[in-house]
């Protein structure tokens, strides 16, 4: 009898690992551009939440609110095991240690079909690192 199905990835980055008709199950290990000092962008999907699941090492769930002439961010240190769920419509991105391993659940496909970008500015950078760095050391 073989019903269970095993999934691994040790890669660096983003890889799904179980697809089926209409979500995902990827894992997330750490990647350029999303180290505690590197994140430049944030991005938002606008037809799936995206749900997150730290299962190692340190890493900041980053949500952000744009406005007119100002960028709001909302960072929270991930703990191990807690589900955190970004809605979707709701810019956001991941910081993370060299260490950091995530379990992420999402519509299927979604970062071919339903991303957009938003580019930080130095000011932008400077502020949210800042934010995240605060953050790590409490």
């Amino acid at each position: 009898m073989n019903s269970i199905e095993k999934y691994v990835y040790d890669g660096i980055g983003y890889n799904p690992v179980l697809i089926r008709r209409g979500w995902q199950v990827a894992i997330l290990n750490c990647l350029p551009g999303h180290g505690l000092n590197e994140i430049d962008r944030l991005e938002v999907h606008n037809r799936t939440d995206e749900v997150f699941i730290l299962l190692k090492g340190t890493a900041v769930l980053i949500a952000g609110k744009p406005g007119d002439k100002t960028l709001e961010y909302e960072p929270v240190k991930m703990e191990q095991g807690q589900i955190y769920n970004i809605p979707k419509g709701c810019w956001h991105n991941i910081a993370m240690d060299e260490e950091a391993r995530l379990i992420i659940v999402e519509n299927d496909h979604t970062h071919r079909n339903d991303v957009s970008y938003l580019p930080l500015n130095a000011a932008q950078q400077r502020e949210l690192r800042a934010l995240i760095n605060g953050i790590v050391k409490q």
